[in-house]
């Protein structure tokens, strides 16, 4: 049990946490021929596209109500239906994701009206769909963001018919990069399982080249595979920030479902094997066992560098909790945590503290560590520190390959394994070098 410490200064100094807004924009980016329209100033939306498509290299499609100082006071419907219109004129998606920002959700607009009173106007609008995610980002962050735009997404799917006994839901989490989604994807389809991934990043930000160029997203979930989720036989959450979302499609369906927090490590991914061979009645397919001997080949050619290694991580609570029995797994010891957000897995956490806080607090709590871990803007403060990075969760802007990296399966935690003890070696080879040039100068 962790205990959870919160942040007693009333301003952070040196953010680690990204928004609400980020992180809901993010998820609408795996649904297909979607763009997100964020309502609020040009300003917002600006900095979350920025930090997309520097962390993935991609063009990413964004939209913004463009409020003013004016439209600000006076209120901000006329915004939200021009820019409703200009966006279903001009990019024709068949889903707009509607995501609110701190400076509306502090005037008070209410959003839900003005789309209601917005449809009736505008009966043309009829074959889009308009999905609302409330995500103000004077509170929460990109998990909070995130997993409140799936909870939007799984509220609209409709009645359906009867249930297709191989279709499964499966609710990613904002911990999954897009070639963790392509990975957990073949894992299931192996077992003979229709997959239907809300959302589906592993379609959409992959970083792959389509035939022309497209304003809206090109691929992801469907508008079809949204409404058949009614029809699955079963849901699988990704992360404990999808239970929501879980819940909600088993109160609408009467879907069971469980959820796993993670799919990194030798035990994890055997128990997520382990549910799909049982959800399907079939056995797990030779290749995984194969990788699994992999794995635990490479857990004892990596376990000499990973013992008692002091390593400190900031990271979103989902990550914060794969990375931590991971490693701990590993006979590493966890020197400081720092996270982003409240989350019930928090005190769950099998160390003695987490701390609520910035990246100032995260330096500060840091020193005596062996290994960081941490997204790019934690890249100063391993210099400052003179310590090894391991480059985890959004945003990644100075190394190539985001969209497609894998830490999930037997074979994402090989790749893990590997990234983090090699850095260990090279820590090992300075640290040789630093004695060797002090003997001979001497």
């Amino acid at each position: 049990m962790a205990l959870v410490t919160f942040p007693e200064k009333t301003v952070s100094v040196n953010p680690l946490k990204q928004s609400q807004a980020l992180g809901a924009s993010l998820a609408f980016l795996g649904l297909k021929e979607t763009i997100p329209l964020f309502h609020g100033a040009q300003g917002c939306t600006a900095f979350a596209k920025v930090v997309l498509v520097r962390h993935f290299r991609e063009a990413i499609p964004l939209a913004t109500t463009a409020m003013t100082e004016v439209t600000t006071i006076l209120g901000g419907e006329e915004n939200v239906e021009q820019a409703i219109l200009t966006v279903a004129e001009k990019l024709q998606p068949k889903i707009i994701g509607l995501c609110s920002t701190g400076l509306t959700e502090t005037r008070g607009d209410d959003i839900e009206r003005f789309l209601k009173e917005i449809r009736e106007r505008h009966p043309e609008l009829d074959h889009i769909k308009i999905i609302f995610a409330p995500t103000p980002d004077f509170k929460g962050a990109l998990q909070d963001g995130f997993a409140t735009a799936v909870e939007s997404m799984v509220k609209e799917v409709p009645k359906t018919g009867g249930i297709k006994p191989e279709q499964i839901t499966i609710l990613a989490g904002s911990a999954f990069t897009p070639g963790d989604i392509q990975e957990i994807e073949e894992m299931v389809t192996s077992f003979g399982l229709e997959p239907i991934f809300v959302p589906n990043l592993g379609a959409s930000l992959d970083g792959h080249l389509e035939d022309e160029y497209s304003a809206i997203t090109a691929s992801g979930t469907t508008v079809k595979q949204l409404q058949s989720l009614g029809s699955s036989a079963f849901t699988i959450a990704l992360g404990e920030s999808m239970r929501g979302a879980a819940k909600i499609l088993q109160q609408k369906f009467n879907t069971d479902y469980e959820v796993f927090r993670d799919l990194t490590g030798l035990e994890a991914v055997d128990e997520f094997l382990q549910a799909l061979s049982v959800l399907s009645g079939n056995p797990v397919p030779e290749k995984y066992r194969r990788q699994r001997r992999q794995l635990q080949d490479a857990m004892l050619d990596t376990h000499f560098y990973f013992g008692n290694k002091r390593i400190s991580l900031a990271l979103e609570p989902d990550l914060m909790w794969s990375m931590v029995h991971f490693l701990q797994s590993m006979g590493a010891q966890i020197h400081a945590a720092v996270t982003t957000t409240k989350s019930p897995l928090l005190e769950l956490l099998p160390i003695k503290n987490v701390n609520l806080g910035d990246l100032e607090d995260f330096e500060d709590l840091a020193v005596g560590s062996n290994l960081l871990i941490g997204n790019s803007h934690v890249n100063n403060i391993a210099k400052r520190l003179s310590l090894p990075l391991y480059r985890l969760g959004i945003p990644i802007y100075d190394r190539l390959g985001n969209g497609l990296f894998t830490k999930v399966g037997y074979r994402g935690t090989i790749d893990v394994l590997f990234g983090i003890g090699n850095l260990f070696i090279e820590q090992e080879e300075a640290t040789m070098m630093k004695k060797w040039e002090g003997v001979i100068n001497s």
